[in-house]
């Protein structure tokens, strides 16, 4: 007798394991589920800024970590922003080049879109109008894609060897295409950088990791008010 009694408590100390062990692998798969849902959810909120530009962009001659995009990509972070940057930054390339290079990266979803081209097309001496007319283009794409993205575009300047008359009207081409296109203008990306030898590489042309955290401060003034 007492041996059926010890079985059937036996029996029901087991099934009331077996309804708890129900319940905890139940509140598991929720919390689990949650998880997942507010991953999704992060992902659907979260905006692209791409920067699309030449070497100082894609932070020639420095660790991918210190080229300014990746110091904005820290700002944002550090805000909490919902906010992932994309450096669409290519040593070399001229506006033409990057007329040709648009298409591609427009592939992926872009909120923000940081023109900064045209610097290598000035160190050429090519036409100020072709350079106005690639840049259009690719102004014209990116917002033929995406109607409401909205728009900023880097400010360059030339050395006075390039002629003055050169360098007064490129210097004009970022300024009017701001206003032809309703961008927000970065005046000029090398602002107290350009020109400062401890702040730039051996070449004289592109900055150290000191002058890119400038270049960021110049972007960030800018930036800052759009996201």
């Amino acid at each position: 007798m007492l041996r059926k009694r010890f079985i059937g408590l036996f029996v029901l100390v087991l099934m009331f394991a077996a309804c708890g062990n129900k319940q905890d692998k139940g509140k598991d798969n929720e919390t689990l589920d949650s998880a997942d849902q507010t991953t999704a959810n992060t992902k659907m909120q979260q905006k692209n800024i791409l920067f699309f530009g030449t070497s100082l962009t894609a932070g020639y001659g420095l660790d991918p970590t210190e080229a300014y995009p990746a110091l904005i990509q820290n700002r944002i972070d550090s805000l909490k922003l919902l906010y992932k940057v994309i450096n669409g930054g290519l040593s070399g390339e001229t506006s033409a080049g990057g007329k040709g290079r648009i298409d591609w990266l427009l592939k992926q979803p872009v909120d923000i879109f940081v023109l900064e081209l045209g610097a290598n097309d000035g160190l050429r001496g090519l036409p100020v109008k072709q350079t106005i007319k690639n840049l259009q283009d690719i102004i014209d794409r990116v917002k033929s894609k995406y109607p409401d993205v909205k728009l900023v575009i880097a400010g360059m300047q030339m050395p006075p060897n390039m002629g003055a008359k050169y360098a007064a009207d490129f210097k004009n081409i970022f300024p009017d295409l701001a206003k032809k296109n309703n961008m927000v203008l970065i005046p000029f990306l090398l602002d107290k950088v350009g020109g400062i030898p401890k702040l730039n590489q051996a070449d004289g042309i592109h900055p150290t990791a000191e002058g890119d955290k400038i270049l960021a401060d110049n972007v960030w003034v800018v930036l800052k008010d759009l996201l």
